[in-house]
């Protein structure tokens, strides 16, 4: 069998309800089915890759099964005439990585309407720098700018878990654009990180993990990203200025609602669920094209710790326990 087709990938079994994971070489036949084959340049990890990978959160349907949510790379065969070889492209969402095989391998096969062509001004590194946590900050964004957050609003726009995937992005997206951010973060070592990105001021974690002890505080939000939920969260909805926008996404703490309708009723704040996974394509394509175009190449590089697809089952246990700052890139050599 020529070496075209096989392929290297980290491969997912379960023996009496343990997950383990183990890098393997596997032929063209072991693919799923699709209309589009990709060589995978490069993947990222992600929180909810951490959880595959250990086996948690009962996302991965059967086994064997190989992990990733996202990757971009080159079209090296097509069925359809939407893409061709040389093609360069990008797959975030579909629930890829988890009930399709995903982005940890040399080769991936997809649908084709899941693809989109990867952006002019962005290389396939850059386009997994961004990734789904990228391409979920700009979803989050461009939903509060429906609610009328613009840069010149006055007051600042609330990011939690700053530090993490999508928001290290958040914060650097954001603040790029002119809006005046304030992090919050729970690793006093991130704090230097997160003014670098952008962040006109930080704030510990401490000060929004305590129960709110009345539903409304004072109008301090112009819109708030919240990657954290729980009594953060309830707490960033207390405080967010009359008919502005809380984006949440990830729910990492708790998706448990901590708060009451009165900042509904009272202020008509709108709590914005953002989800990447199934997302209309109209809105995918102009996501992606902004994230091009917008975000500044010199805070993504900063932000971005590219490890080699041997490296990812370690990190994966890391990014659990929050010992994780900002993006990691899985590069296939593609």
């Amino acid at each position: 069998m020529s070496q075209d087709n096989r392929f290297t990938a980290i491969v997912l079994d379960e023996t009496d309800g343990k997950v383990n994971a183990s890098i393997k070489t596997l032929d063209n036949n072991a693919l799923p089915e699709g209309d589009v084959t990709v060589a995978v340049s490069y993947s990222t990890l992600n929180y909810k890759d951490g959880m595959i990978l250990n086996g948690l959160g009962g996302m991965v349907r059967s086994y064997p099964h190989v992990p990733g949510i996202d990757f971009a790379g080159q079209v090296s065969a097509s069925e359809t005439a939407e893409f061709k070889p040389g093609d360069e492209v990008i797959l975030t969402g579909w629930r890829v990585g988890e009930i399709h095989w995903g982005g940890y391998a040399s080769k991936a096969r997809v649908k084709s309407d899941w693809l989109v062509p990867l952006p002019k001004g962005l290389t396939c590194r850059q386009a997994m720098a961004i990734g789904t946590a990228g391409f979920t900050a700009m979803l989050a964004l461009m939903a509060l700018e429906e609610r009328g957050l613009k840069a010149e609003n006055e007051g600042e726009v609330l990011i939690t878990g700053a530090a993490g995937g999508v928001g290290s992005v958040a914060v650097a997206l954001l603040s790029t654009l002119g809006f005046r951010v304030a992090a919050s973060t729970g690793r006093p070592e991130t704090h230097d990180y997160l003014r670098d990105l952008g962040a006109a001021a930080i704030i510990d974690r401490s000060e929004l993990e305590v129960p709110p002890d009345k539903p409304l505080g004072p109008e301090r939000w112009a819109g708030v990203i919240d990657c954290v939920g729980g009594t953060i969260l309830a707490n960033a909805l207390a405080s967010l200025r009359r008919r502005r926008g809380c984006a949440a996404v990830g729910l990492a703490a708790s998706p448990n609602l901590e708060t009451s309708v009165l900042p509904f009723l009272l202020r008509g704040i709108n709590l914005l669920g953002i989800d990447s996974t199934n997302c209309p394509v109209d809105l995918r394509l102009n996501a992606w094209k902004r994230l091009s175009t917008e975000m500044a190449k010199d805070k993504l590089d900063y932000m971005t710790n590219v490890i080699p697809l041997a490296g990812v089952i370690g990190e994966g246990g890391k990014i659990l326990q929050g010992r994780i700052r900002g993006r990691t890139v899985v590069d296939l050599g593609g």
